[in-house]
């Protein structure tokens, strides 16, 4: 039976996961160069290791109201095909193997944007966790036109 590793994370006491050869790495940072009229979701620019990587706030792509960027923001950087790009996220959770089989639709209850990001769902023993499209998610030129 095939199966593939999620790195998990939550954004408002949601459960999400992105496919483990997606993530660069996981880190805390807090010292983000705003962008002067960026879209909305741009929570702004940082530097790792010479690098400058976009930090996407995921709430605002998921259609909530934007972090708060007092202390640390957690990041989940992701690769993309141009570049490295930070998610914001709320809490960082740990990596699990999931079944392939057990891959479902996204639900019916999901609507909003969130539903243009979500690839699917897995249900875990306790709660159920989102997998999420990471090309999309880091996508902020369509996403910001819907104000909602």
């Amino acid at each position: 039976m095939a199966s593939r590793q999620y790195a998990t994370f939550e954004v408002a006491d949601q459960l999400f996961g992105l496919d483990v050869a997606n993530v660069q790495e996981v880190l805390s940072f807090h010292e983000y160069t705003p962008v002067p009229l960026a879209p909305r979701s741009v929570g702004g620019l940082f530097n790792l290791r010479g690098q400058v990587i976009a930090a996407v706030d995921l709430r605002v792509q998921l259609g909530l109201p934007p972090r708060d960027f007092e202390g640390p923001a957690m990041n989940v950087i992701v690769r993309t095909e141009e570049e490295s790009v930070s998610l914001l996220v709320d809490r960082i959770g740990e990596v699990v193997e999931l079944d392939d089989e057990a891959f479902e639709p996204p639900p019916d209850t999901l609507t909003g944007p969130s539903r243009d990001l979500i690839t699917g769902a897995f249900k875990l023993d306790t709660r159920l966790m989102l997998a999420l499209d990471t090309a999309r998610a880091v996508q902020t030129s369509t996403a910001d036109g819907n104000d909602e």
